[in-house]
């Protein structure tokens, strides 16, 4: 029988189940909502229960899908968000939601976007301890530590003392199919303050003292998931058997391998930093030497709410607003810097959301039976055309975004900062909203390139982007992304299901098809068309002015927040 590899991917509103063949083409795809509950800006919580349910039903139509026997199937991959997961001592959800008294146990994950841990955050990075030095010096508030800590001092503790786990949700998934309670060098090491080997031994006991959480140390950090520096399980690596009742919920076959899990990012990364159109790049980068020196070159971006940027190197680079540099948390021995834009496709739906001509504009897609953002690409080329303008450019001269309207994740590590736009009118037309769409489309484009020349400033040579996600579908965003890092882009072969499909290149690693996860990578990875940056000289032009201004807003930003301070008024005298 033909062998087929099943990955699931949980993002922040629904869960993907992908069934690949040995060539890692796609099968079969399906998609299933999951909830979230919102009760303010800053809170974001999710169920366990909720999230394998999806995961049943995703599973069970992707194998209906695919018309292939469950014993085909040789190998089960997961990925997640970095959500932070939490279980009684027994097992089951145990609240995070402090607006039901933390009753509801329904609600037992904190996602990543929530930001209620803003203080913890900040008292953490205030102590400057080392371990901080391998997240760029500033942990993110959307990081594991910092969210277990306010749960720490906001939940009664009563509640807090019947906390038994604490998991990282890609972990978490694995535990629900196979039993295992190990932890992934993924998650622990990227989101938990993990020092893994041969970086440290685990756990910083000083750390955890000095940030107030010096009672996870007291009990070994059984709730975090032990201690056992050595035997961690990386990427890929079977981290255990499907169980009996997670092979029935499924439609799988009992004892079904499963890969170690990685966070959803990194799938993504998995699915496409190996992948390339052309059959001689592809037998380059499976040369052993050329993991150090071509791998090097590219950085994965996976698009879709928010934005990760994930880069390799075979040595330790610290860049300083960019988390990392993680060891072995994808590729045994290599590092990955880990640089993100907290809202990305989240920022253009709420630009359009807030727009009075949306309902309009989604009329007339509607009656052309096009999504929103197709007409408003159309849009705007008529709107050139109108104008008689020789570049789609030129349309946004006067109209500039600063894109942080959820804070800086990277390279600034500044969950303060606020979005910015310059050029309003009184004009509420569908043109001015089509305008607003496309300065925001640069501006995202030219917060990619802050974010990689940080990186090559301190040692990357970054000149290929991997894109992946959602908004890899929309040609503007891609070709802007081109054009303004001045970077060649490879997409996927599959847009829509690159973060999956990574995740079923962990179940085929799982299944031993292969012991070296880039091999698997390389082989298995399939990359769609390149997009060459322009060679337009006004539109290069163009494009670095609009850089230039994108700079001014974020310093205009920090003026601002001095004058309102009176800290510009000390630094006079």
């Amino acid at each position: 029988m033909n062998s087929y590899y099943l990955g699931v991917d949980v993002g922040t509103g629904s869960a993907r189940a992908a069934v690949i063949d040995a060539e890692g083409s796609l099968v079969a795809l399906a998609v299933e909502p999951i909830m979230t509950y919102n009760p303010k800006h800053d809170i974001f919580e999710q169920s366990a229960n909720n999230i394998w349910e999806s995961i049943c039903k995703t599973v069970r139509e992707a194998m209906a899908q695919a018309k292939i026997a469950p014993e085909q199937v040789k190998g089960l991959g997961f990925d997640a968000t970095c959500s932070l997961v939490v279980l009684d001592k027994s097992g089951a959800p145990l609240s995070v939601d402090q607006v039901s008294g933390y009753d509801d146990h329904n609600l037992n994950i904190i996602l990543w976007a929530d930001h209620r841990a803003l203080d913890q955050a900040n008292r953490i990075n205030a102590t400057q301890h080392d371990v901080l030095r391998y997240v760029g010096n500033t942990i993110s508030l959307e990081m594991e530590i910092p969210k277990i800590l306010w749960l720490k001092e906001n939940m009664p503790p009563a509640k807090w003392d019947a906390i038994g786990y604490l998991f990282d949700l890609p972990d978490y998934l694995t535990h629900r199919a196979t039993g295992s309670f190990a932890r992934s060098t993924c998650s622990l090491t990227c989101k938990c303050s993990y020092l893994p080997k041969g970086v440290g031994k685990g756990w910083d006991e000083s750390y955890f003292k000095a940030i107030g959480l010096e009672c996870l140390i007291n009990d070994e950090q059984q709730r975090l998931g032990g201690t056992d520096v050595d035997n961690l399980p990386m990427a890929g690596d079977c981290i255990g058997k499907l169980t009996a009742e997670a092979a029935a919920q499924l439609g799988l076959p009992e004892g079904l391998p499963v890969g170690s899990a990685v966070i959803d990012a990194y799938a993504g990364a998995i699915a496409t930093l190996g992948a390339t159109p052309s059959p001689v790049e592809r037998d380059a980068l499976l040369e052993r030497s050329s993991l150090s020196k071509l791998g090097s070159n590219r950085l994965a971006i996976i698009c879709g709410t928010s934005s990760c940027h994930i880069a390799m190197s075979p040595d330790p680079i610290f860049v300083p607003g960019v988390w990392g540099p993680y060891r072995s948390v994808m590729i045994p021995d290599m590092w990955c810097a880990e640089g993100g834009q907290s809202s990305t496709g989240q920022l253009i739906d709420h630009v359009l959301k807030t727009h009075p001509a949306l309902e309009e504009a989604q009329r007339l897609a509607d009656a052309e039976n096009m999504n929103i953002y197709a007409y408003l690409n159309r849009h705007l080329e008529l709107m050139q055309q109108s104008h008689q303008f020789k570049h789609l450019e030129d349309l946004t001269r006067q109209m500039h975004i600063y894109p942080d309207f959820h804070g800086n994740r990277s390279p600034l590590a500044d969950p303060g900062l606020k979005g910015m736009i310059v050029g309003l009118s009184l004009d509420s037309s569908i043109d001015d909203l089509a305008t607003k769409y496309l300065a925001t489309l640069q501006a995202i484009s030219c917060q990619t390139r802050h974010i990689i020349e940080c990186l090559n400033e301190r040692g990357y040579t970054i000149d290929t982007l991997c894109l992946s996600g959602g908004l890899c579908k929309n040609p503007v965003f891609v070709r802007l992304h081109a054009d303004i890092t001045r970077c060649r882009v490879v997409l996927p072969e599959c847009i829509d299901g690159a973060v999956v499909i990574g995740a079923a290149l962990l179940g085929a690693k799982a299944s031993g098809v292969c012991d070296n996860l880039w091999e698997v990578m390389v082989r298995m990875g399939r990359a769609g068309r390149e997009v060459e940056p322009t060679t337009d000289k006004e539109v290069i032009a163009m494009n670095e002015r609009r850089y230039r201004v994108f700079h001014a807003m974020l310093q205009d930003q920090k003026n601002y927040v001095d004058i309102m301070t009176g800290a510009d008024e000390k630094s006079s005298d």
